[in-house]
Protein backbone atom coordinates (compact mmCIF):
# COMPACT_ATOMS: atom_id res chain seq x y z
CA UNK A 1 0.00 0.00 0.00
CA UNK A 2 3.13 2.42 -0.10
CA UNK A 3 1.76 5.69 -1.56
CA UNK A 4 -1.98 4.45 -1.18
CA UNK A 5 -4.38 7.56 -0.36
CA UNK A 6 -7.34 6.18 1.93
CA UNK A 7 -10.68 7.68 -0.39
CA UNK A 8 -13.12 9.82 0.98
CA UNK A 9 -11.15 12.89 2.62
CA UNK A 10 -9.15 10.84 4.61
CA UNK A 11 -6.12 12.71 5.65
CA UNK A 12 -3.85 10.40 6.21
CA UNK A 13 -1.63 8.95 3.62
CA UNK A 14 -0.41 5.31 4.87
CA UNK A 15 2.64 4.44 3.73
CA UNK A 16 4.35 0.67 4.42
CA UNK A 17 7.53 -0.23 3.99
CA UNK A 18 8.74 -2.64 7.05
CA UNK A 19 7.48 -3.82 10.40
CA UNK A 20 8.30 -0.95 12.18
CA UNK A 21 7.10 1.82 9.27
CA UNK A 22 3.73 -0.97 9.01
CA UNK A 23 2.73 -0.42 12.95
CA UNK A 24 3.52 3.35 12.77
CA UNK A 25 1.55 3.74 9.77
CA UNK A 26 -1.70 1.49 11.55
CA UNK A 27 -1.12 3.93 14.43
CA UNK A 28 -1.31 7.62 12.47
CA UNK A 29 -4.63 6.15 10.69
CA UNK A 30 -6.39 4.86 13.24
CA UNK A 31 -6.45 7.96 15.20
CA UNK A 32 -7.00 10.12 12.05
CA UNK A 33 -9.01 8.49 9.53
CA UNK A 34 -12.16 10.62 9.09
CA UNK A 35 -14.04 7.54 8.29
CA UNK A 36 -15.44 4.23 9.65
CA UNK A 37 -12.04 1.88 9.44
CA UNK A 38 -14.45 -0.89 8.86
CA UNK A 39 -15.08 0.47 5.63
CA UNK A 40 -11.79 1.92 4.52
CA UNK A 41 -10.34 0.00 1.52
CA UNK A 42 -6.58 0.92 2.71
CA UNK A 43 -7.29 -1.05 5.86
CA UNK A 44 -8.82 -4.16 4.67
CA UNK A 45 -5.55 -4.05 2.18
CA UNK A 46 -3.62 -4.05 5.20
CA UNK A 47 -5.19 -6.51 6.96
CA UNK A 48 -5.05 -8.97 4.12
CA UNK A 49 -1.22 -8.22 4.31
CA UNK A 50 -0.44 -8.73 8.00
CA UNK A 51 0.84 -12.35 8.59
CA UNK A 52 -0.30 -12.41 12.15
CA UNK A 53 -3.01 -10.20 13.83
CA UNK A 54 -1.45 -7.40 15.25
CA UNK A 55 -1.69 -5.02 18.11
CA UNK A 56 -4.45 -2.46 18.46
CA UNK A 57 -3.09 0.10 18.73
CA UNK A 58 0.33 -0.81 18.86
CA UNK A 59 1.89 0.13 22.07
CA UNK A 60 3.98 -1.70 24.78
CA UNK A 61 2.11 -4.09 26.58
CA UNK A 62 -1.37 -3.95 25.12
CA UNK A 63 -2.35 -6.74 23.17
CA UNK A 64 -5.75 -8.19 21.18
CA UNK A 65 -6.97 -8.67 17.54
CA UNK A 66 -9.38 -6.10 17.79
CA UNK A 67 -8.94 -2.56 16.87
CA UNK A 68 -10.51 -0.03 19.19
CA UNK A 69 -13.81 1.32 18.68
CA UNK A 70 -12.71 4.70 16.67
CA UNK A 71 -13.28 7.93 17.18
CA UNK A 72 -16.46 9.52 15.61
CA UNK A 73 -17.30 13.03 16.21
CA UNK A 74 -20.07 15.65 15.60
CA UNK A 75 -20.73 19.61 16.52
CA UNK A 76 -23.09 20.69 18.08
CA UNK A 77 -23.80 24.53 17.26
CA UNK A 78 -25.38 26.44 19.01
CA UNK A 79 -27.79 29.05 17.75
CA UNK A 80 -30.72 29.90 19.75
CA UNK A 81 -29.56 33.01 21.94
CA UNK A 82 -30.84 36.27 20.58
CA UNK A 83 -27.66 37.96 20.56
CA UNK A 84 -28.85 41.53 21.48
CA UNK A 85 -25.71 43.01 22.39
CA UNK A 86 -24.97 43.04 19.06
CA UNK A 87 -27.23 45.19 17.79
CA UNK A 88 -29.27 44.52 14.56
CA UNK A 89 -32.84 44.13 13.23
CA UNK A 90 -32.02 40.37 13.52
CA UNK A 91 -30.20 38.22 16.00
CA UNK A 92 -26.78 38.52 15.44
CA UNK A 93 -26.04 35.01 13.70
CA UNK A 94 -28.57 35.88 10.95
CA UNK A 95 -26.57 39.15 10.63
CA UNK A 96 -24.49 39.50 7.00
CA UNK A 97 -20.76 38.86 7.00
CA UNK A 98 -18.34 38.87 3.54
CA UNK A 99 -21.71 38.67 1.43
CA UNK A 100 -22.81 35.62 3.73
CA UNK A 101 -24.57 35.01 7.17
CA UNK A 102 -22.68 34.22 10.29
CA UNK A 103 -24.34 31.37 11.11
CA UNK A 104 -23.46 30.28 7.41
CA UNK A 105 -19.51 30.94 8.01
CA UNK A 106 -19.67 28.66 11.26
CA UNK A 107 -21.95 25.85 10.02
CA UNK A 108 -19.97 25.85 6.73
CA UNK A 109 -16.46 25.11 8.90
CA UNK A 110 -18.06 22.18 10.68
CA UNK A 111 -19.57 20.81 7.22
CA UNK A 112 -16.23 21.12 5.51
CA UNK A 113 -13.91 19.71 8.41
CA UNK A 114 -13.11 16.00 7.15
CA UNK A 115 -13.50 14.73 10.67
CA UNK A 116 -16.95 15.89 11.61
CA UNK A 117 -19.17 12.90 11.14
CA UNK A 118 -22.27 15.02 11.84
CA UNK A 119 -23.40 18.52 12.61
CA UNK A 120 -26.43 19.33 14.91
CA UNK A 121 -27.45 23.16 14.72
CA UNK A 122 -29.39 23.72 18.00
CA UNK A 123 -31.78 26.98 16.86
CA UNK A 124 -34.33 28.83 18.38
CA UNK A 125 -37.95 27.94 17.86
CA UNK A 126 -38.78 30.79 15.88
CA UNK A 127 -35.75 30.26 13.43
CA UNK A 128 -36.54 26.94 12.40
CA UNK A 129 -37.11 27.82 8.63
CA UNK A 130 -34.30 29.69 8.63
CA UNK A 131 -31.25 28.10 8.47
CA UNK A 132 -31.48 25.93 4.81
CA UNK A 133 -28.36 23.51 5.56
CA UNK A 134 -28.32 20.63 3.93
CA UNK A 135 -26.94 17.60 6.05
CA UNK A 136 -27.15 19.08 9.23
CA UNK A 137 -29.69 18.04 12.06
CA UNK A 138 -31.94 21.08 13.30
CA UNK A 139 -33.28 21.18 17.06
CA UNK A 140 -35.27 23.66 18.83
CA UNK A 141 -32.97 24.92 21.88
CA UNK A 142 -34.39 26.00 25.67
CA UNK A 143 -34.15 28.26 28.21
CA UNK A 144 -30.78 29.03 28.42
CA UNK A 145 -27.20 27.67 26.83
CA UNK A 146 -27.25 24.38 29.11
CA UNK A 147 -30.51 23.76 28.13
CA UNK A 148 -29.47 24.09 24.50
CA UNK A 149 -26.66 21.86 24.93
CA UNK A 150 -28.37 19.18 26.28
CA UNK A 151 -30.87 19.67 23.38
CA UNK A 152 -28.54 19.53 20.73
CA UNK A 153 -26.81 16.14 22.83
CA UNK A 154 -30.25 14.91 22.74
CA UNK A 155 -30.73 15.23 18.66
CA UNK A 156 -27.90 13.29 18.78
CA UNK A 157 -29.07 10.01 17.15
CA UNK A 158 -26.44 8.02 15.92
CA UNK A 159 -24.92 5.78 18.79
CA UNK A 160 -21.30 5.75 16.45
CA UNK A 161 -20.80 9.40 17.82
CA UNK A 162 -18.11 8.98 20.31
CA UNK A 163 -17.04 12.49 20.73
CA UNK A 164 -18.70 15.85 20.96
CA UNK A 165 -17.66 19.42 20.03
CA UNK A 166 -20.14 22.15 21.30
CA UNK A 167 -19.27 25.66 19.40
CA UNK A 168 -20.90 28.65 19.27
CA UNK A 169 -22.56 29.99 16.62
CA UNK A 170 -20.98 33.67 16.79
CA UNK A 171 -17.81 32.40 16.52
CA UNK A 172 -17.57 32.53 12.46
CA UNK A 173 -13.91 32.80 12.59
CA UNK A 174 -13.00 29.42 13.54
CA UNK A 175 -10.13 27.39 11.76
CA UNK A 176 -9.99 23.96 10.48
CA UNK A 177 -6.87 24.03 12.14
CA UNK A 178 -8.36 24.63 15.97
CA UNK A 179 -11.08 22.20 15.62
CA UNK A 180 -8.39 19.51 14.28
CA UNK A 181 -6.24 20.18 17.77
CA UNK A 182 -9.09 20.02 19.89
CA UNK A 183 -10.26 16.63 18.07
CA UNK A 184 -6.35 15.78 18.59
CA UNK A 185 -6.81 16.25 22.75
CA UNK A 186 -9.51 14.49 22.72
CA UNK A 187 -7.56 11.11 22.37
CA UNK A 188 -6.07 11.62 25.80
CA UNK A 189 -8.52 13.12 27.46
CA UNK A 190 -12.17 13.38 27.79
CA UNK A 191 -12.26 17.18 27.92
CA UNK A 192 -10.43 19.74 25.74
CA UNK A 193 -10.89 23.20 24.55
CA UNK A 194 -9.12 26.28 23.10
CA UNK A 195 -7.70 29.04 25.01
CA UNK A 196 -5.74 31.66 25.20
CA UNK A 197 -3.20 33.15 28.37
CA UNK A 198 -4.08 36.44 29.52
CA UNK A 199 -1.62 38.75 29.26
CA UNK A 200 -3.05 41.75 29.74
CA UNK A 201 -2.91 43.56 33.38
CA UNK A 202 -5.66 43.01 35.28
CA UNK A 203 -7.04 45.67 37.79
CA UNK A 204 -10.46 45.37 39.94
CA UNK A 205 -12.25 48.56 40.29
CA UNK A 206 -15.44 49.51 41.68
CA UNK A 207 -17.43 53.14 40.90
CA UNK A 208 -15.12 54.12 38.00
CA UNK A 209 -11.92 54.03 40.22
CA UNK A 210 -9.03 51.36 40.32
CA UNK A 211 -9.27 49.44 43.39
CA UNK A 212 -6.28 46.74 43.19
CA UNK A 213 -4.55 44.24 40.99
CA UNK A 214 -5.79 40.56 39.84
CA UNK A 215 -2.62 38.51 39.06
CA UNK A 216 -2.52 36.81 35.38
CA UNK A 217 -0.81 33.95 36.05
CA UNK A 218 -2.84 30.42 35.56
CA UNK A 219 -5.51 32.77 33.69
CA UNK A 220 -7.49 32.06 30.20
CA UNK A 221 -9.57 33.27 27.50
CA UNK A 222 -11.87 30.87 26.91
CA UNK A 223 -12.82 29.92 23.55
CA UNK A 224 -14.90 27.06 21.21
CA UNK A 225 -15.57 24.84 20.38
CA UNK A 226 -14.95 22.88 23.25
CA UNK A 227 -14.89 18.91 23.03
CA UNK A 228 -15.80 16.20 24.99
CA UNK A 229 -16.43 11.97 25.03
CA UNK A 230 -19.89 12.22 24.30
CA UNK A 231 -20.99 10.16 27.02
CA UNK A 232 -19.26 11.75 29.88
CA UNK A 233 -20.75 15.22 28.98
CA UNK A 234 -24.10 13.88 28.67
CA UNK A 235 -23.92 13.04 31.74
CA UNK A 236 -22.25 15.69 33.16
CA UNK A 237 -25.15 18.33 31.78
CA UNK A 238 -27.95 15.90 33.11
CA UNK A 239 -26.88 16.04 36.62
CA UNK A 240 -25.76 19.38 36.54
CA UNK A 241 -28.14 21.97 37.80
CA UNK A 242 -28.27 25.79 37.63
CA UNK A 243 -26.34 28.64 35.48
CA UNK A 244 -22.87 27.19 33.62
CA UNK A 245 -20.53 30.09 31.97
CA UNK A 246 -18.94 27.13 29.29
CA UNK A 247 -19.64 23.60 28.65
CA UNK A 248 -16.41 23.17 30.27
CA UNK A 249 -17.65 24.50 33.57
CA UNK A 250 -20.09 21.86 33.40
CA UNK A 251 -17.38 19.23 32.49
CA UNK A 252 -15.26 20.57 35.58
CA UNK A 253 -18.46 19.91 38.05
CA UNK A 254 -18.72 16.43 37.27
CA UNK A 255 -15.14 15.78 37.53
CA UNK A 256 -13.62 15.34 33.80
CA UNK A 257 -10.12 16.67 33.38
CA UNK A 258 -10.35 19.64 30.59
CA UNK A 259 -6.81 19.37 28.60
CA UNK A 260 -5.93 23.01 27.14
CA UNK A 261 -5.03 23.57 23.29
CA UNK A 262 -4.16 26.57 21.76
CA UNK A 263 -6.34 29.25 20.69
CA UNK A 264 -6.34 31.47 18.20
CA UNK A 265 -6.60 35.29 18.88
CA UNK A 266 -8.88 35.36 15.10
CA UNK A 267 -11.26 33.07 17.01
CA UNK A 268 -13.39 35.90 18.07
CA UNK A 269 -17.03 35.82 19.35
CA UNK A 270 -19.18 38.74 17.77
CA UNK A 271 -20.93 40.56 20.88
CA UNK A 272 -20.58 44.05 20.19
CA UNK A 273 -21.13 45.82 16.96
CA UNK A 274 -17.90 46.65 16.28
CA UNK A 275 -17.11 42.89 16.26
CA UNK A 276 -18.72 42.31 12.96
CA UNK A 277 -16.20 44.67 10.95
CA UNK A 278 -13.35 42.74 12.77
CA UNK A 279 -14.68 39.46 11.96
CA UNK A 280 -14.90 40.74 8.07
CA UNK A 281 -11.73 41.66 8.03
CA UNK A 282 -10.38 38.26 9.20
CA UNK A 283 -12.44 36.43 6.88
CA UNK A 284 -11.27 38.52 4.00
CA UNK A 285 -7.73 38.31 4.51
CA UNK A 286 -8.42 34.88 4.48
CA UNK A 287 -10.37 34.45 1.33
CA UNK A 288 -12.13 31.42 3.51
CA UNK A 289 -11.83 29.25 6.20
CA UNK A 290 -7.93 28.66 7.09
CA UNK A 291 -7.51 24.87 6.22
CA UNK A 292 -4.16 23.87 7.44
Amino acid sequence: VNGSLCSDKCLILVRVFDVADQKAGLNAAWRFCARSRSMCPIFRHINCRIASPPHWPYTSGMTGTSPPAPMTCAAIIVAAGRGLRAGGPVAKQWQPLCGKRVIDHTVTAFLNHPRIDRVVLVLHADDMTEAGFDGVTLTTGGADRAASVRAGLAALSDPAITHVLIHDVARPCITARTISDVIDALDHSPGAAPALPVTDALWTGADGRVTGTQDRTGLYRAQTPQGFDRAAITAAHAAHAGHAADDVEVARAAGLDVAIVAGDEDNLKITHPADFDRAARILRGRNGHQTG
